[in-house]
């Protein structure tokens, strides 16, 4: 079924607004899967957050041209999957979580910004924790030293208190 120009132009300037908030871009090849694992990949992506279609490359050229995700042109050939996120880790996180389940489903190549990555790039960014965790650990973070310093200030009531406790019941 193919689109006619209008159709044509509403699926570029959908990809190219999706792009223009990008902060990662992945490209997965999608070969000899099932309709029931894409539709399950899909429902993944949407709780993350993730935009993933299967969408034309040359549609997909022509909304990242002009833009520092350009250098995945090259990559654009076959049957292929786009995920698209503000996040830079939401989309490598899901998509590698699921191809790590299936093999038909391989991803190819990713960007951030104007670096093009590789898949063993797009792994170690996977492995990375999510935006969420980082900001719990950079609390925690700063918060021990001021717990720390509340422990010490406390601890020489609490010392002279159990003094005088021993001191209470040694009479």
């Amino acid at each position: 079924m193919s689109l006619n120009l209008d159709e044509k132009k509403a699926i570029v300037a959908e990809v190219s607004a999706q792009v223009a908030n990008a902060q990662a871009i992945i490209i997965a090849e999608y070969r000899g899967m099932e309709v029931g694992q894409m539709t399950q990949l899909r429902a993944k992506t949407r709780e993350s957050g993730v935009y993933f279609h299967v969408i034309k490359n040359s549609l997909v050229r022509r909304a990242v041209a002009d833009t520092p995700y350009a250098g995945l042109a090259k990559h654009m050939v076959g049957p292929l999957a786009y995920g698209i996120s503000t996040d830079p880790v939401a989309a490598a996180k899901v998509l590698h979580e699921f191809s790590r389940d299936n093999e038909k489903f391989v991803i190819k190549v990713g960007a951030i910004g104007e670096k093009v990555m590789s898949r063993d790039e797009i792994t170690a960014l996977a492995s990375l924790p999510g935006r969420e965790e980082l900001l719990a650990r950079l609390l925690g973070t700063m918060q021990a030293p001021i717990a720390k310093f509340v422990q010490t200030l406390n601890e020489v009531p609490a010392r002279f208190v159990r003094g005088l406790a021993m001191v209470r019941d040694s009479k």
